[in-house]
């Protein structure tokens, strides 16, 4: 196996080759430090490079593997959205408004690296994670090594360049409104936000009002499954944690499906705008649909009952920001969009966020009828392709929240309603950036997700294509 190849190979490869003693933990990180020195400068995709640190715990799983231990990612490099604390490292929320390292790890990042994963950096997101691109002031912008003009996405955006160039196999990331979703999207991989406290936040008990989970992106399902079952589990903390899979999600993404019923669901639900839909993105709906006709599953065409789901949607992440931003240590670093949000969120009375929490469970059940008929639906994921870099540059939280419910109308319903959402690559546009869909399980049911997934993967392939950027 020539060294891009490994680097590409995705985590649940490179732990089999490690365990076989093909590839040491010393050699993998080495070669993503190497790639990441000669390909980030053009992405921009990490924040930090804990380069020294890596290494050094490459050589103690070397010793470790020597000794017959076990661990699901024993020597595998892993990367960290820079929104969770790692243990002499500052969490920097994408802005300049903290300062400090934290002293423990966050719990994700403990059972990753309880399974073994080696922690090689951080990855940048934008501002506190509230846009779907990755841009901000303290760190710059990051790209989408599919066409630097790009974004990757956000607020995942980093984790999603680093993967989609194979800078490191897979990478963690959240999910408050799509950020995992979009950009898994944008630059060509899988992407799960899973079952809400499916994965653990804790210290924390919940973020954005219960909108955010905890997931990763990667190039392969198999992957995800296996992060999954790493970083799975309820904490004492945890609010609302949800049953335990049947099994394993690995084996999941290794058992077909068998014969499912799927609806296709175009419309989307309106968040501030009025929502538009680009016929390409309708376009991508309806060739997965295709795909998975000829895969043998019973497909048809069934628009879902959103009702005021959106507009239930918006008091959480508004009133999430505001709270987030009174909570920076330096408030007067924070850039002038992000104290605009704020603004906006203030306006948001506490009795329309209790009602918003309240009404989710009419929502998910309202939505959730569909499921009497269908064991998945199908959506688009954004509006349009990725937008260019610079695109909501110079424009304030308003435009910006306004600009941003026009393109990114299909992640965020699913926050609110708590169930697990995935996207599919489905392939490039003319202009050769990535395109995909959202595959929308049932209330706990990433199992189902996760086997589909496989077997869409299985028949399109997208693992093999590679960024220009790579």
């Amino acid at each position: 196996m020539d060294a891009a190849e490994l680097a590409f190979a995705g985590i649940s490869r490179q732990a089999e080759l490690l365990r076989s003693r093909e590839v040491s933990p010393r050699e993998l990180v080495e070669l993503y430090l190497e790639r990441i020195e000669r390909l980030d400068p053009q992405l921009n995709s990490f924040r930090v490079v804990m380069g020294e640190e890596a290494l050094a715990e490459a050589a103690t799983a070397e010793e470790r593997l020597g000794r017959g231990e076990d661990g699901a990612l024993l020597g595998v490099p892993i990367a960290i959205k820079d929104n969770v604390d790692v243990t002499g490292e500052l969490t920097s929320f994408g802005s300049a408004g903290f300062d400090g390292e934290a002293s423990e790890d966050s719990e994700v990042v403990k059972r990753l690296r309880a399974a073994g994963a080696i922690v090689i950096g951080k990855t940048n997101l934008p501002e506190l994670a509230i846009c779907g691109f990755t841009e901000s002031e303290a760190w710059g912008a990051t790209r989408n090594p599919w066409n630097t003009d790009h974004t990757p996405g956000g607020s995942s955006g980093g984790s999603g360049a680093a993967v989609a160039a194979g800078l490191v196999g897979a990478a963690h990331a959240s999910d408050g409104a799509g950020s995992i979703r979009f950009p898994a999207a944008n630059c060509g991989l899988f992407g799960l936000k899973p079952q809400r406290d499916r994965v653990s936040l804790a210290p924390d008990q919940e973020h954005w009002h219960g909108l955010s989970v905890y997931g990763c992106v990667s190039r392969t399902v198999l992957d995800t499954a296996l992060f999954l079952d790493v970083t799975s589990g309820p904490m004492p903390s945890d609010p609302s944690p949800p049953p335990a899979p049947e099994r394993p999600f690995v084996e999941s993404a290794r058992t077909p499906p068998g014969k499912l019923r799927v609806a296709i669901a175009k419309k989307p639900t309106r968040l501030v705008a009025p929502p538009h839909s680009d016929e390409e993105a309708l376009g991508t709906a309806d060739e997965i649909g295709e795909t998975l006709r000829s895969l043998g599953h019973e497909v048809f065409e069934q628009e879902l009952d959103y009702g005021s789901a959106g507009d239930h949607f918006m008091p959480r992440y508004l009133r999430g920001i505001l709270e987030e931003v009174r909570g920076v240590p330096h408030p007067e670093r924070l850039e002038a969009r992000t104290r605009g949000f704020a603004r906006i969120g203030r306006l948001v009375p506490e009795r329309l966020l209790r009602r918003a929490r309240r009404l989710e469970a009419s929502d998910r059940e309202r939505i959730g009828a569909i499921y009497e008929k269908a064991d998945v639906v199908l959506t688009p994921v954004m509006a349009l392709p990725p937008i260019e870099v610079g695109h909501f540059e110079g424009k304030g939280a308003l435009r910006t929240l306004i600009g941003m419910s026009r393109i990114y109308l299909y992640g965020a319903v699913w926050n609110h309603t708590g169930q697990p959402a995935a996207v599919i690559p489905a392939g490039r546009n003319r202009d050769g950036l990535p395109v995909a869909a959202m595959l929308v399980g049932r209330q706990n049911d990433e199992s189902t997700l996760l086997s589909l997934s496989a077997q869409l993967e299985a028949e399109r392939r997208w693992f093999e294509d590679r960024p220009p950027v790579s």
